[in-house]
C-alpha cells in the first residue's frame, strides 16, 4: 500500500506532502528528500498516512519521494550551510552598503547541497540588484537568488516575543497569513490604539483573527450600540456590551442604567 507522510523543511513552514516508500518514520524524525533544487533536510510532522487519505487539490499528483533518514554526515552538511550562510550574509551587507543599496537584508537559506543561496530583504520599492547578484556570484560560486518580502514574512522569518510575552504565532505554528481588519478589533471590544493592537511587524496582531468568529456568533442576538431599545424597566439606548459574560448596558431615558443579558433585559426578547 502506498504511503504519503508530511513534511515540514522550517519551523512554522508549509508542510508538503512526500511518499514515505518502505521508510518506517515517526513524528519529529529527520529525513532526507527528493525537491525540485535538489535533496532536502526536513522534519517529520505527519506520521505516514494511506495514499488514499491525502486531501487538497494536489491529492492526484505524483509525490517526490523520502531519499533516506538522516545521518551523521547530514547533521554535519546542515552545520556547514549555517556557517555559510552566515559568512554569505556578512558579505551581502558589505555589498548592500558599497552600493548604497535601500533594502534591508535578514536572512539568507542555502539550499541542503550548497548550490543555491537565497537571500531575503525588505524595501519600500523596487530595487536594482543586478550588480549586487554579479559580486555575490563571483565570491560565493553559487546560484542567487534575492526575493523580496512583506514585513510580515520578515516577522515570520525572524521570530521574537510579542507584547503577550510568547513566541511570535507566526513563527511558530501559522503557515500562512489570513486577512485582519480593524472592524475584528472592535468586534472584540479593544483599544483601537494602533500601538495596542500592532505586532511586531507593525500590521494588525494575527491572533485579533483567532477569536473573531466567536465573538460575531456570541454578538448575534446582541442589539447594536447606540440603538434605542425597549427594555423592562423601559425605553433607552444601548451603551455597551460585555459579549463573554452575555451582558449589556442600556442607558434609560428617565435617568439611571440597567445591565443584563439581552433575554433578561429586552421586552420580548
Amino acid at each position: 500500500m502506498e504511503r504519503f507522510v508530511g513534511i515540514r523543511f522550517k519551523a512554522a513552514g508549509k508542510v508538503y506532502d512526500f511518499d514515505c516508500g518502505a521508510f518506517v518514520l515517526e513524528k519529529n524524525q529527520h529525513v532526507i528528500v527528493e525537491t525540485e533544487n535538489g535533496l532536502g533536510f526536513g522534519t517529520v510532522v505527519v506520521p505516514p498516512r494511506p495514499a488514499s487519505e491525502r486531501e487538497g487539490e494536489g491529492a492526484k499528483k505524483p509525490l517526490k519521494k523520502v531519499f533516506r533518514l538522516a545521518g551523521d554526515a547530514d547533521y554535519r552538511q546542515l552545520g556547514k550551510n549555517r556557517e555559510t550562510e552566515q559568512r554569505a550574509r556578512a558579505f551581502c551587507q558589505q555589498c548592500i552598503d558599497q552600493l548604497g543599496l535601500k533594502m534591508n537584508l535578514f536572512a539568507v537559506e542555502s539550499t541542503f547541497d550548497g548550490n543555491k543561496m537565497t537571500f531575503f530583504f525588505t524595501a519600500d520599492g523596487r530595487v536594482d540588484f543586478r550588480q549586487l547578484v554579479k559580486m555575490l556570484v563571483r565570491e560565493l560560486g553559487v546560484r542567487i537568488e534575492m526575493r523580496q518580502v512583506g514585513i510580515r514574512n520578515q516577522a515570520k522569518m525572524c521570530g521574537g516575543l510579542g507584547r503577550c510575552g510568547r513566541v511570535l504565532c507566526c513563527s511558530t505554528f501559522m503557515e500562512k497569513f489570513g486577512p485582519v481588519s480593524i472592524r475584528m478589533a472592535k468586534e472584540q471590544g479593544l483599544s483601537l490604539n494602533p500601538t495596542k493592537i500592532s505586532g511586531q511587524c507593525g500590521r494588525l496582531m494575527c491572533c485579533l483573527t483567532f477569536e473573531s468568529s466567536t465573538y460575531q456568533a456570541l454578538k448575534k442576538n446582541f442589539p447594536k450600540i447606540g440603538k434605542t431599545v425597549q427594555t423592562v424597566e423601559g425605553r433607552g439606548k444601548v451603551t455597551r456590551h460585555n459579549v463573554l459574560a452575555n451582558r449589556i448596558a442600556v442607558r434609560l431615558e428617565g435617568g439611571g442604567e440597567v445591565e443584563g443579558s439581552p433575554q433578561e433585559l429586552l421586552k420580548g426578547k
